[in-house]
């Protein structure tokens, strides 16, 4: 049950959230909503790995 909310968020941020690899977004420039969003991303995508 875990695995299925994770995943469905997992696609749900891919749809919304924007994707900061494919601006080459430098992380040492990065402001600290950014680092949210990418810290948050990691944390959905790792939960729904399993």
């Amino acid at each position: 049950m875990k695995i299925k909310i994770f995943r469905f968020l997992a696609k749900l941020n891919k749809a919304v959230l924007p994707s900061y690899s494919k601006k080459q977004l430098d992380l040492s420039k990065a402001n600290k909503f950014q680092l949210a969003m990418i810290g948050w991303r990691v944390y959905v995508t790792k939960n729904a790995l399993g």
